[in-house]
């Protein structure tokens, strides 16, 4: 059964609420005219020119779904809201206390008040939703996205775009196949400086690139060891682990801890790697790499954690091109001045781009040729909101696309293959040993034990079909 929701609100934007999404823009069209009168005679003069676009729907206003709002999703949220040309309808989350935080939240972003839901399934069923975002767990985010795809979403997924790499293969052919558009979070992309710094790099600014090297440091505290316990009254535990093969909840799991798992997370190295290695691929314009390994472990506490907080994994690259990323989840000491960041290395210099929005080259004496920066301040360790005004680039970038069919910064494709570079190596720390991989198309070669980490079991009835 179809679920339709009638949305309200004290303005004359109520009149469009009720409109499928595939007529709503021919009718936002056709009473612009109308729409016009209302804002001459001055039938609200209580309201902004801010408000008035948006009650009025300008630009064909994008309607948004966000799934996971605890932390970076409800930043994620904020940031959607904020924008004058989107309202956000729906909040999912299996926290009934996240879904209320947030609804308050965005009480100073948007007039509309969202509705509310645990089954982001729920909030698919509704035609007026133009975009889901996910930012609920690693193990929810490829099959979300998919879901997302076959309701006729487009879809803005947080990195990691996927748990696994065969995750990552089904989003790439579902984008093709539903002709939707989706956006990684990889917000760099759309960061002016860095972006700058890009091209030069491209463009031969340091010469021919033979090395890059990216790292986070942090200094996360023990997880200790959980106890069996009873799922909180305000915790959906079953809708929580969702696609994830069926696990007795642990008082020091959620929210955060989720991460360190294997089962429902991916590390330190998607967790933060996929940012920088997706800078490094990006620069250096390389796809998939033909050797893969990874060293390091859980070395400073002993407790549930179980993926490395310290690990360096090396990709090899055809032509002579090599990148490493240096994990350090439990030491901060930064690298170059800061705890996140991307050196690359070419034969007449090296360029820095660190964790803010700006790039620096050097010489090959190590002496400054050129500066880019901004004066906002980034703080790359906070979990949740690390740079407001420049992920709304991203998502503008997104919005762009949807209306008017332009390129994304980071479409699903992109996506993948850097999320893909990063599950190479912590399937090479998994296994105790190098890949080989096919610089073709990124498949782990001849290697039967690494291959059963291509995929993942599913509980019964949420396996991903296209």
């Amino acid at each position: 059964m179809k679920i339709c929701f009638v949305y309200f609100r004290p303005t004359t934007k109520s009149i469009f609420m009720s409109k499928p999404s595939s007529t709503r823009r021919e009718f936002l069209k056709k009473t612009t005219t109308a729409s016009s009168i209302f804002l001459a005679g001055g039938i609200l003069p209580h309201f902004s020119a801010r408000s008035y676009s948006r009650i009025l729907g300008a630009n064909d206003t994008i309607r948004v779904s966000v799934m996971g709002v605890n932390s970076r999703g409800y930043a994620l949220a904020r940031n959607f809201a904020g924008q004058d040309n989107c309202d956000v309808i729906h909040i999912c989350d299996v926290d009934q206390r996240a879904i209320d935080k947030c609804i308050s939240g965005l009480a100073d972003r948007q007039q509309l008040k969202p509705k509310g839901f645990t089954d982001v399934r729920i909030s698919l069923e509704s035609p007026d939703v133009d975009v889901l975002v996910i930012a609920a767990p690693d193990h929810w985010h490829a099959p979300a996205a998919l879901m997302g795809m076959q309701a006729g979403k487009n879809v803005y997924v947080e990195k990691p775009c996927s748990h696994n790499p065969q995750e990552g293969e089904i989003l790439v052919q579902a984008a093709k196949r539903y002709n939707k558009i989706v956006q990684m979070g990889n917000q760099r992309r759309s960061w002016p400086n860095v972006v700058a710094g890009i091209k030069a790099v491209q463009e031969g600014a340091i010469g021919r690139v033979y090395f890059g090297k990216g790292w986070y440091s942090n200094n996360r505290p023990s997880i200790g060891v959980g106890k069996e316990t009873a799922v909180p009254e305000w915790l959906n535990w079953e809708l929580w682990q969702g696609p994830a093969p069926r696990r007795k909840f642990k008082d020091n799991l959620i929210h955060y801890n989720w991460h360190w798992h294997w089962h429902w997370g991916t590390g330190e190295a998607l967790n933060n790697g996929t940012h920088m290695i997706d800078l490094l691929r990006w620069g250096m314009q390389v796809n998939y790499p033909y050797r893969v390994s990874s060293n390091g472990g859980r070395y400073r506490y002993e407790d549930d954690w179980e993926t490395p907080d310290t690990q360096v994994i090396t990709l090899d690259f055809e032509g002579g091109m090599t990148m490493t990323w240096e994990g350090r989840s439990c030491n901060g000491k930064p690298i170059e001045g800061s705890a996140v960041g991307v050196l690359f290395y070419g034969d007449e210099g090296s360029l820095l781009i660190p964790g803010g929005n700006s790039y620096t080259q050097f010489d090959l004496k190590g002496e400054v040729v050129k500066t880019a920066a901004d004066d906002g301040k980034i703080d790359p360790r906070n979990l949740m909101n690390p740079a407001e005004q420049l992920d709304a680039l991203h998502i503008q970038n997104m919005f762009d696309a949807i209306r008017k069919g332009g390129s994304l910064h980071a479409d699903i494709d992109s996506g993948h293959k850097s999320t893909l570079l990063v599950q190479l190596g912590n399937i090479a720390q998994r296994v105790g040993h190098s890949l080989n991989v096919d610089p073709k198309n990124g498949h782990i070669i001849n290697d039967k034990l690494a291959r059963q980490l291509w995929s993942r079991d599913y509980e019964k009835g949420w396996e991903m079909k296209l």
